[in-house]
């Protein structure tokens, strides 16, 4: 603003330093010419003083719209914003490529633990399955063993009523309580089915 006024000054100045040499040449080759020759002078110094005034004034008024529209200004402070704009969309993509790196190191990094998390899933899943089939094999090889003592229980306790009861049988046959009621047939049969009986338990 100060340029522009220091500006304007000059003009001013310069204007009003060409005018009045304007002014003092046309005295003076007024003063030369005399009175005879131009019997109008005064009324043409009088329409040149007009004309020089004219001109100040248009001069004055050209010099007060280009102050008052102040181009120059208008044009930096336009230069000046533009120049923010600038500045300030160089910022705005500078932030915007910060956040996209920052969020793809955050992609990235998510990525990466959805991935561990994953594996990890697998490797307790593979763990429980192992030990699943580790209960259910301990599990069944009790069973297994729980079940040959029974068996094993159940033939010894058969064995012993078997023996029991053949050796009752002998006893009877020995002292000759049966003797009368038991038929050689019969006595054939009861010994077949004690071999059958001792054939299955063993």
């Amino acid at each position: 603003m100060s340029m522009v006024s220091d500006r304007t000054k000059k003009i001013i100045s310069t204007v009003l330093y060409i005018a009045a040499i304007i002014l003092v040449a046309s005295v003076g080759f007024a003063a030369e010419g005399g009175g005879a020759h131009h019997p109008d002078s005064g009324a043409q110094m009088k329409d040149f003083g007009w004309r020089v005034l004219n001109f100040a004034v248009l001069v004055g008024i050209i010099v007060w719209a280009l102050k008052k529209a102040d181009v120059k200004g208008t044009l930096a402070a336009r230069q000046v914003e533009i120049e923010k704009s600038l500045k300030d969309a160089e910022e705005a993509r500078d932030s915007a490529e910060a956040k996209l790196r920052e969020y793809s190191v955050k992609l990235d990094q998510a990525a990466k633990e959805i991935d561990e998390l994953h594996a990890a899933i697998v490797r307790e899943g593979e763990q429980e399955k192992s030990r699943i089939i580790a209960e259910a094999t301990g599990a069944a090889e009790k069973i297994v063993a729980q079940a040959a003592l029974s068996a094993e229980q159940e033939t010894v306790k058969a064995r012993n009523e078997l023996r029991a009861e053949a050796a009752r049988l002998a006893v009877d046959l020995a002292s000759g309580k049966l003797g009368g009621a038991i038929k050689k047939n019969d006595h054939d049969r009861f010994v077949g089915e004690y071999l059958d009986k001792v054939v299955q338990i063993q």
